[in-house]
């Protein structure tokens, strides 16, 4: 089969002819890959930035953990899909016995292991999954859609951390996951949704998304705008998307006194200036995020998708075969796109 992997150090990724995979266990799932979306920890992959060099130890290694794909074979102890299934998958494989696990924390598990980064990824025709970390998804969710459920996930579990229901929401960062983030608070019952971000396609995007008000804190102060629109009252929740550090101290400065605070975003370095003090006599509840909640988020964008309450046309800006995914990475480097999606096989659904 084909697979897009990590053969060496160094920047690129390579598509090269592999054995196709088989079951190992009564538990497998062989899944045939009809769409794959690339996300920004595949990009760094690509890059080979300090995060890869210190994380990426096997080599070769395929790449990738967002995907949607039709079930073609199950273990003997499956139970929860069959044959001919339209499934997505989460990419936090937990091993289900450690403390996390057996606490409802399966995402945070003990023992965890990412697709694409600890193990074999999903940009190959097929792969082998465990049951535990597959979802059966509704036939009528379009396939590029589904692609882009993990990440929409992040998305769901960073927004919905707290009750939105007549606040004023602020979002560092319209990315693609930031970008969902204000469509899942639009409808999480936000009053009103402030975006910050410097990228001028990213400022349109979050405009066409219904976003109130698009900041680029490079020509205006974050602060202070946000003090005008709120009458010196400042937000209630500050979700943190970039990964920027003066986003996410803009954000704290930006907060009302015991507002929420939700970061999902990842930072070059480990330690990082944070305006603690300000934190402390504010009276912040702080919510630090990381994947998904499983599998609570994956039945949230299922059920918001199949009847149509999130509309990701403008988020899956691009898509490519999967041949040209070189063309793609490039593309999503460049920050001019939202979600990419490569397409693996010609099924439609």
């Amino acid at each position: 089969m084909k697979a897009i992997v990590k053969s060496k150090p160094g920047k690129g990724l390579s598509l090269v002819e592999i054995e196709e995979p088989t079951l190992q266990s009564p538990h497998d799932v062989k899944i045939k890959i009809l769409k794959v979306s690339i996300c920004g920890t595949d990009v760094h992959i690509y890059e080979w930035n300090d995060w890869a060099k210190d994380r990426i130890k096997r080599f070769p290694q395929i790449d990738g953990h967002e995907f949607v794909g039709r079930v073609i074979e199950v273990g003997s102890e499956v139970k929860n899909v069959k044959s001919g299934d339209l499934v997505v998958s989460d990419s936090h494989i937990p091993c289900g016995y450690c403390h996390q696990c057996r606490t409802g924390n399966m995402h945070v598990c003990q023992n965890l292991e990412i697709l694409g980064v600890d193990r074999d990824g999903i940009f190959s025709e097929y792969t082998v999954l465990p049951d535990k970390v597959l979802i059966k998804i509704d036939e009528s969710i379009p396939l590029k859609y589904a692609s882009v459920m993990e990440p929409l996930g992040n998305a769901i579990f960073t927004t919905t951390a707290t009750d939105l229901r007549g606040k004023v929401v602020l979002i560092t960062g319209a990315g693609p996951i930031g970008a969902m983030a204000i469509e899942i608070a639009k409808l999480s019952g936000a009053a009103y949704v402030v975006v910050s971000e410097p990228s001028d396609y990213r400022i349109n995007m979050a405009k066409s998304l219904g976003a109130d008000l698009v900041i680029n804190p490079k020509e205006k102060s974050l602060v202070d705008e946000v003090l005008k629109i709120t009458s010196g009252l400042r937000a209630d929740v500050f979700l943190e998307m970039s990964g920027n550090e003066n986003a996410l101290n803009d954000g704290i400065k930006s907060l009302k006194n015991t507002g929420v605070a939700s970061i999902l975003g990842v930072y070059p370095e480990s330690k990082v200036k944070f305006e603690m003090n300000t934190a402390v006599f504010k009276n912040l509840t702080i919510h630090t995020i990381t994947g998904r909640k499983m599998f609570e988020t994956w039945y949230m964008a299922i059920n918001w998708l199949k009847y149509h309450k999130l509309d990701l046309s403008k988020i899956v800006t691009h898509e490519f075969d999967f041949e040209n995914f070189e063309e793609a990475f490039e593309l999503m480097a460049s920050g001019k796109s939202g979600k990419i999606v490569l397409n693996v096989a010609k099924e439609e659904v």
